[in-house]
This record gives structure tokens, sequence and C-alpha cells, in this order.
């Protein structure tokens, strides 16, 4: 199993960046995938989540109608899509599965990937 992300760097607050996941060695279709992420000195946070047919998805508040969450099955890839970033969401960004669900409860994600970081400065 491997969840590699890529996608992170330096940007400018007010910019956008596009965080990316591909997915090996799993039945990634019958997956809920998610992003969470950990700044210096704090706990790792949900960001957002996508069920297995990318149907449906949810967000933190925090990131709410700022970050956009896809996937492409066919693919087997998740992206991220960050707007209008803020110096506070400067982190490392994990990306993450959960079997048949889809939800923001970190313990119920059983595949992590190694994590992308994301600086945005002021």
């Amino acid at each position: 199993v491997q969840l590699q992300a890529s996608g992170g760097g330096l940007v400018q607050a007010r910019g956008s960046l596009r965080l990316s996941c591909a997915a090996s060695g799993f039945a990634f279709g019958d997956y809920g995938m998610g992003w969470f992420r950990q700044a210096s000195g704090k706990e790792r946070e949900f960001v957002a989540t996508v069920t297995w047919s990318g149907s449906s998805t949810y967000y933190a508040d925090s990131v709410n109608g700022r970050f956009t969450i896809s996937r492409d099955n066919a693919k087997r890839m998740i992206y991220l899509h960050m707007y209008n970033l803020k110096p506070e969401d400067t982190a490392v960004y994990y990306c993450a599965a959960e079997k048949g669900l889809a939800t923001k409860y970190e313990g119920n994600y059983v595949y992590w990937g190694q994590g992308t970081l994301v600086t945005v400065s002021s």
C-alpha cells in the first residue's frame, strides 16, 4: 500500500496550490479519501474528505469555500485545490484512506501518505 502526496511548496498569501495524492496497493474505489494537515507544534487536523464515488465531499470549517477535494478513480488519484491561502494554512498535508466511509475522524483512516509541506508566506 502506498499513498504518495505531492504538490506542496512555498506560496504567498491569497495564492493557490494543488496537492495530489497517488494511491496504489489497495482497492482504491472502495475507500473514502481524505486530507489532513499538521502545523508545527500542533495536532493533526481534518481538512477535507470525499466519498468513494466522488459524489459527496465534506470540509473543515476553516477551509470550506477555499479548498476543493476531488478524485479520479481511473487514475487512482485524489486532489486538493487550495485557493486564497492564508499563513495559517501552513502545515504538512497528508492524504489518507478510509474503508467504505468518508469521515472527519482521523482514527477511521487506515492508510496514510508521507505528507507534503505547504508554506504560506504573508
